[in-house]
């Protein structure tokens, strides 16, 4: 008996020169209807547009090349999960393509300039002495520390008081998702990271991460590009979370 239940939608990582980001696409989509999907998110028009695709465990990507677009169902390529889809422009000249940020002016006013003005948040908060201008700053900064460090005391044992949690090795989630899984890598400071106390380096079982284990040429601990990630301990639910196959899929989609 023939199935008639729909697509399962498949979560992939939609790349740019101005924009990245994961998105989940079906394959009953045409490719029409993708590139059409995929203008708002590059800026790049459809016409324009040529597709590459790399799979998670394929080092080279696989130009997407069609007769008729109209026709074609992206279910008849070989997709998988967390797989990468680049989308460039025909036309490097194109005013379709969105520029990056990088390349455009700002207005940086001078922290001199901008301490000395009367109604911003700077002067706000140094009236009503909010933050670092509150007389118990030390004494509030160092409280917030210990009570981080007391999170992960308090986590780091099982109901029995025994299995260790939030340590180095173990499998976890990164909830709300339970499908964002992964191994502890890392607990302690992040001195590049900004805020206070303790924080815990995940390495994940999929690229949805924003780092290699490094934080601004500083090493923490070693993965493969975007599989790392760094979270504050109450963010972290260590337990025996298998590592998920290609056909489970996120709990909380975002569709383009």
């Amino acid at each position: 008996m023939t199935s008639l239940a729909p697509a399962r939608d498949i979560p992939i990582q939609v790349t740019s020169p101005a924009a990245s980001s994961e998105r989940r696409i079906n394959p009953s989509w045409t490719v029409s209807q993708l590139k059409a999907k995929l203008e708002p998110i590059t800026g790049i028009a459809p016409s324009l547009q040529t597709l590459k695709l790399r799979l998670p465990d394929r080092l080279e990507p696989t130009v997407i090349s069609t007769k008729d677009d109209d026709r074609t169902l992206i279910g008849s390529w070989s997709l998988s999960p967390y797989a990468e889809l680049n989308v460039t422009s025909t036309d490097p000249s194109s005013t379709t393509a969105i520029p990056p940020p990088s390349s455009v002016p700002k207005y940086e006013m001078p922290v001199e300039t901008y301490s000395t003005l009367p109604d911003t948040v700077l002067a706000y908060k140094k009236t009503h002495q909010i933050g670092r201008f509150d007389p118990n700053a030390p004494e509030l900064k160092e409280k917030k520390v210990a009570d981080l460090w007391k999170e992960i005391a308090l986590r780091n044992l099982t109901a029995d008081g025994k299995m260790p949690e939030i340590s180095v090795g173990l499998r976890c989630i990164l909830p709300p998702s339970t499908t964002r899984r992964g191994t502890v890598a890392y607990v302690g400071l992040v001195s590049e990271l900004p805020g206070l106390g303790p924080w815990v380096g995940v390495r994940l079982d999929e690229p949805a991460g924003k780092n290699d284990g490094s934080i601004k040429g500083k090493r923490y601990f070693d993965c493969e590009p975007q599989y790392g990630v760094f979270v504050r301990p109450d963010r972290v639910e260590v337990g025996d979370w298998r590592e998920l196959g290609l056909d489970e899929d996120d709990d909380d989609p975002d569709e383009i």
